[in-house]
């Protein structure tokens, strides 16, 4: 069994362990208000609901509409900290590497701004590497909706069952589902504890991404 011609990843609690980043901007938030810091624990399962998740823990007395207002503040205190503290998973560089040699290609489809998203390819050594990156506003809609998977793979000049999308977030699966692309539930992730990843009913269940650098823990491109 072969890999898949296209793998597609979600970024922050896939490839990315952008936790440790994510937690220096709320704590530099939090010091200019005279808060005491957060520990990354309490953070981290937040991170792939996105920054409104994150401000909501962060600043519980916040409303929705104050946390609305403080999203640009904490996205100017994120780019701060881009990629210092955080990096790729353990595993994700040999993973990548098994899609590279085997001659698949592979890309992004995120929820965070695309321009966070595509300043962060260099960091890692990616900027050559990934052949297609689809951020949460490149897009009139972001996921749950499968457009931006379907458009990545339009990019890319395959049928999204062609591709295997790969995302540690119910909505990445619902979008995958929707877009008629195998999805991959990666389970290393950032999930809170209520979370029931099997009941998201993706195709494939994977404990760590070492796991992925065997085809046949993929599931089957149709």
């Amino acid at each position: 069994m072969p890999f898949p011609p296209v793998a597609l990843f979600d970024l922050d609690g896939t490839l990315l362990d952008s936790a440790p980043d994510m937690l220096a901007a709320i704590n530099a938030m939090r010091a200019g208000r005279d808060v005491g810091p957060m520990l990354l624990d309490d953070l981290r399962p937040q991170v792939s609901k996105g920054a409104r998740a994150m401000l909501s823990v962060a600043f519980p007395e916040w409303d929705a509409e104050e946390r609305e207002r403080h999203v640009p503040a904490f996205l100017d205190a994120y780019q701060q900290e881009l990629g210092r503290h955080g990096g790729a998973f353990d595993g994700i560089e040999a993973m990548l590497a098994e899609l590279e040699a085997a001659g698949s290609r592979w890309g992004i489809v995120t929820n965070k701004p695309e321009y966070l998203a595509r300043q962060l390819m260099p960091v890692l050594g990616w900027e050559s590497r990934c052949a297609v990156l689809i951020g949460g506003d490149t897009l009139a809609v972001r996921k749950p909706d499968p457009l931006p998977l379907v458009v990545a793979a339009e990019r890319l000049g395959v049928a999204p069952r062609a591709c295997a999308y790969v995302g540690d977030d119910e909505r990445d699966i619902v979008a995958a589902r929707a877009a008629g692309m195998p999805s991959v539930v990666a389970l290393w992730g950032y999930r809170l504890s209520e979370d029931d990843p099997i009941a998201w009913r993706g195709d494939v269940l994977v404990e760590r991404p070492a796991d992925l650098c065997s085809p046949a823990a993929w599931p089957v491109a149709r």
